[in-house]
């Protein structure tokens, strides 16, 4: 409301006074007109881009004299001075031979050489982005220096980096000018899903490390700043189509077509108003995860490693493959207790789990992205511009958190309202969440299994029935085990069937993940899988650069204010003000109470200076946060670049960070599976307590394995677990507080050779301090969960051992902090060499690790990472007239990766990307032929992720039609 106010009044005050300016542009080599050239005086936002004919006209109010920039990808930026009235210009403009001339604005929040960043910093432009073998600019991001990426879909990727990695990633941030893309109750960027369309992404600038010092909120691993382009400067019709084709083998899906259709178009009328308009549609098959590794083989005490007849995953009845679901520890592990084993004196316990379901019978093959967005943008004058833009996108695709999702017409919308000037930006927009007709894969296949197949009671006993007659009988145990579980799994419907069908179908459209039983019958009611969350995030935000002002130093001025709005939805989000056993009950009106809140607020101050003739620059910067939840947190930021011989940029840089806790792991209340996962917010423990009256569940595993053998020795159950107590570690966690981050980082850049040569080097050291993670805890009661016991006591005891699971124990997956202190490091090394003529090749290599504690945790932190990654591209952007070529290696190490999913070694990798782009200039059209992973050489990213094989395209695109 403030700035509809304020606009008008800024219209009124500029009267009529223009002057106007001219002028004709042209490439200097071949003497053509060159259309789209951007033309920007200096110190304003007033700016035009030429015509067809290369002319532009510019009014304006400025005093003389005063200096225009011209601009374009592919070009030397250059500047004229207009001294006087009337001015017809006649500008030529050399090629763009030198290296190392971008302008980047993420690192300091003002536009600055990228040579003379404080922090690291990398930046793809247009004509980067052209160049990528990459199908997309998104998946370009892959080959930027230090940049981890994780494809969880086609649809859905999330980049990383420094360390830490997570498909949800809370630590790494993504703006779409300025807009933080982050879908609030899933907790992160999607991807590319509703960000812009290649027809309109002007540039891509990452920071690779902490960024939390001037953007606040959780960037402390990194974050990518997407900036699109205005329509003052990029008008005209462009259209863009891309046909590909995947799944050539290998992948577990047949030969498949990809698509993609956008177009853009943008108009400027008399350079004060303008409008643009966006479009795309994106429709293909997705990739398959579909790994068979076991991460629990039988030597585990979650296995069965009493048993080494066993130890073949085929006749391991506690396998738990990668990518299969229902066959977890949870829920789904069942002991069969009072067994007779021929070979094997006494009582015997063998732990099965359930059969579970394979990912690939679950998910939907078929994913689509739909993007569109507009804005309208006013000039008042020379030095500010008015503009609102509307943002939608709706997707689909697989998302793997604790459990993996089936994202399936995800909408997510949002509005802004920007009033940019010279020197002053006030920003403010909401973003709207619905998550449609998507689906919890883990309550999904759970319910599958227990409607048709029985309850764990149930199918156990079954199981143990069939089991002991087969070995009565003379079978083997493995032979025994396979026959227990046919029998136990009779009634289980089978995928491919259309029983099988609509039980998935029913399931998903219930709201409810819970499976109870029918009040006075035997058979259970079908629990559901539907995951219905939609939040509402308000934020604004202001900038003052008051250096014009100050003559000492530069002083840059910021404040921003965040509210997310969470409606509850009985599974992930509840009303914390109602009763604990009715906040996952709907109320009479259908909702689940009051919706709940969670705020933030910031604000920051940034001084720089610079000494010895602009040779030596330094950077002070200090930000507040705010969270009502906890006590406010200083971020405060030094830095210092000096360049020597004035080609050489040493930087260097310390930052203190603070990441609060995103949504889900502040106030989720999540019942899956009877493992409620929580957030660590103190009022949530409150009447629970998880936090002080618990055992943690590595303790359990250990403990129950140590109850097994001395059970099969002869003593009774309950003495084989007050013998065995001590192996019991109480769990003692505190309330969830902010995570921290204190980042050292070095740097340097250069360009060396006559200007052919790019040289990027960095390091650094970070070192987190109450890291977020996740820790499974039981909380012992008495039996038939009665009342609640005192953890150390015999009751509580008693109440761990596995038989118990269900009757005695509640499980929680808790939200907390880590109670070590985590030191990672890592360099990197960026080479761009022009050797001859246009022919480039260009490289980096990348070096992350982790210190090793000596004490163990409360959980695993789970560094995710390899230690080297490295990439190498060769290419020539006009090897002969409009015709140019890229090609790109990229390689990287074995690692482990840890999550509360799926665990494991992922394989080293090394793929081929190639692409060549043939140019129509008198058409103004582009064909681009181009592939990755080329060879095909399946891999996964990340365990528990899909199988990643070749992708190959053709594009076509037609830019800058319809200009005058």
């Amino acid at each position: 409301m403030l700035l509809l106010f304020v606009a008008p009044v800024l219209a009124l005050a500029q009267g009529n006074n223009f002057i106007e300016v001219s002028g004709h542009i042209i490439d200097k080599e071949n003497k053509q007109s060159l259309v789209g050239i951007n033309v920007l005086i200096k110190g304003t936002v007033n700016g035009v881009a030429t015509d067809s004919q290369g002319k532009f006209t510019l009014k304006t109010k400025a005093k003389y004299p005063f200096t225009l920039v011209f601009s374009a990808v592919g070009f030397e930026t250059q500047e004229f001075e207009v001294s006087s009235p009337n001015s017809v210009l006649n500008i030529e403009l050399v090629t763009q031979t030198l290296l190392g001339k971008e302008v980047v604005v993420t690192a300091s929040r003002v536009e600055e050489s990228i040579l003379k960043s404080p922090v690291a910093i990398e930046k793809l432009d247009i004509r980067a982005i052209r160049e990528s073998p990459a199908p997309s600019f998104y998946d370009a991001l892959e080959n930027v220096k230090g940049v981890q990426m994780t494809t969880s879909s086609i649809t859905f990727k999330v980049p990383n980096t420094r360390g830490f990695n997570i498909p949800n990633n809370f630590r790494f941030v993504q703006l779409v000018d300025g807009i933080d893309m982050q879908a609030a109750t899933l907790g992160v960027p999607l991807g590319n899903a509703i960000g812009p369309t290649e027809l309109d992404i002007a540039s891509v600038e990452i920071t690779p490390g902490a960024a939390s010092a001037l953007y606040g909120m959780n960037a402390i691993n990194g974050m990518a700043n997407l900036l699109t382009k205005s329509p003052f400067l990029y008008q005209g019709l462009s259209f863009y189509q891309k046909t590909g084709l995947n799944h050539v083998g290998g992948t577990g899906r047949e030969l498949s077509n990809l698509t993609e259709t956008a177009f853009r178009y943008a108009k400027a009328f008399n350079n004060k108003f303008a409008f643009k308009v966006n479009f795309s549609y994106l429709r293909g098959t997705d990739w398959l995860a579909d790994t068979k590794t076991n991460q629990n083989p039988n030597n585990l005490n979650t296995a069965n490693p009493s048993f080494p007849e066993l130890n073949a995953d085929a006749d391991n009845p506690a396998y738990d493959a990668w990518n299969k679901y229902g066959d977890d520890s949870g829920s789904n592990a069942v002991t069969l207790t009072g067994l007779t084993i021929p070979g094997h004196t006494g009582s015997q316990s063998i732990i099965v789990r359930r059969t579970g379901y394979w990912e690939k019978d679950v998910v939907k093959p078929t994913v689509d992205n739909l993007k569109f967005d507009a804005s309208l943008h006013y000039r008042l004058g020379d030095n500010a511009e008015l503009s609102y833009g509307y943002r939608i996108g709706k997707m689909d695709g697989v998302f793997q958190r604790g459990n993996k999702i089936q994202l399936d017409n995800v909408v997510v919308q949002n509005h802004k309202l920007e009033l940019k000037g010279s020197n002053y930006l006030v920003r403010t927009y909401v973003s709207l969440e619905n998550t449609g007709d998507s689906y919890n894969i883990k309550p999904l296949v759970d319910n599958l299994d227990i409607t048709s197949g029985g309850t764990n009671s149930v199918w156990g006993a079954k199981y143990k029935t069939a089991l002991q007659n087969a070995l009565n009988n003379g079978a083997s145990l493995a032979d025994a085990l396979r026959i227990g579980r046919t029998a136990a799994d009779a009634s289980r419907v089978v995928p491919g069937t259309p029983a099988f069908e609509e039980l998935k179908n029913t399931i998903i459209a219930i709201n409810n993940w819970d499976h109870k039983a029918v009040v006075g019958g035997d058979a259970p009611a079908t629990g559901g899988a539907w995951l219905s969350q939609k939040s509402h995030t308000y934020h604004a935000d202001g900038q003052l650069d008051l250096s014009h002002k100050i003559k000492v130093f530069n002083l840059l001025l910021g404040a921003d204010a965040r509210i997310y709005e969470v409606v509850p939805d009985g599974n992930n989000f509840v009303d914390f003000k109602r009763p604990i056993a009715d906040r996952n009950k709907p109320l009479p009106d259908g909702s689940f109470g009051d919706n709940v809140y969670y705020k933030k607020f910031g604000a920051f101050a940034q001084v720089t200076k610079t000494f010895f003739e602009e040779k030596l620059k330094l950077f002070g910067s200090l930000r507040l946060d705010y969270n009502p939840e906890f006590t406010a947190k200083l971020n405060p930021r030094v830095a210092a670049v000096y360049t020597l011989a004035q080609k050489h940029n040493f930087r260097v840089s310390f930052q203190n960070g603070y990441r609060f806790p995103a949504l889900f792991e502040a106030i989720s209340f999540v019942n899956n599976g009877n493992i409620r996962r929580v957030g660590g917010l103190s009022y949530i423990n409150e009447g629970l307590n998880y936090l002080d009256n618990s055992y943690t569940l590595n303790s359990i595993n250990n403990f129950n394995a140590a109850v097994n053998k001395d059970v099969a020795g002869g003593l009774t159950t309950n003495a084989a677990a007050l013998k065995n107590r001590s192996l019991l570690e109480v769990t003692n966690l505190s309330p969830t507080r902010p995570e921290r981050i204190n980042s050292f980082e070095f740097g340097y850049k250069s360009v060396l050779l006559d200007n052919k040569l790019v040289l990027d080097i960095d390091a650094y050291v970070n070192q987190y301090n109450g890291f977020l993670g996740q820790v499974e805890v039981a909380v012992p009661y008495a039996t038939g969960l009665s009342s609640q016991v005192k953890v150390g006591s015999d009751e509580a005891v008693i109440a761990m051992v596995q038989s118990n699971r269900n009757t005695q124990q509640t499980r929680y997956r808790v939200y907390t902090n880590a109670k070590n202190q985590y030191n990672n490091y890592g360099s990197s090394l960026g080479l761009t060499y022009n050797f001859y003529k246009q022919f480039t090749i260009a490289g980096n290599v990348n070096y992350n690790d982790i210190s090793e504690n000596k004490s163990k945790d409360v959980f695993v932190t789970g560094f995710n990472t390899p230690n080297w990654a490295t990439n190498i591209s060769f290419g020539n952007r006009e090897i002969v007239k409009n015709l140019g070529f890229n090609v790109l290696w990229k390689w990287q190490q074995a690692f482990l990766w840890e999550s509360p999913l799926v665990n494991g070694q992922v394989p080293a990798f090394n793929t081929f990307d190639a692409q060549v782009t043939y140019r129509i200039p008198q058409n103004k059209a582009t064909i681009k032929l181009g592939g990755t992973n080329i060879f095909n050489k399946n891999y996964v990213q990340y365990a528990g992720g899909p199988t990643l094989g070749g992708l190959y395209y053709v594009a076509v695109t037609f830019d800058g039609l319809l200009v005058k």
